[in-house]
């Protein structure tokens, strides 16, 4: 059973939702194993608690 964990800032649930069935369909694609087999998770992380390119992600 594949499990694979997004780390990212907030989004809106119905971009997630999206993300969602597109790595699912990735991995039915790819290794041709049913959706029910595949299981993914979000992990969000404050804007305010993470950093890019040495700046805070909240001050971009």
């Amino acid at each position: 059973m594949p499990a694979v964990t997004v780390q990212q800032g907030p989004r809106d649930v119905e971009l997630k939702r999206e993300l969602i069935r597109k790595i699912t369909d990735a991995f039915v694609d790819t290794y041709k194993i049913p959706a029910e087999t595949v299981m993914v998770f979000i992990e969000e992380t404050p804007a305010d608690s993470f950093g890019v390119g040495g700046r805070l992600a909240a001050d971009k």
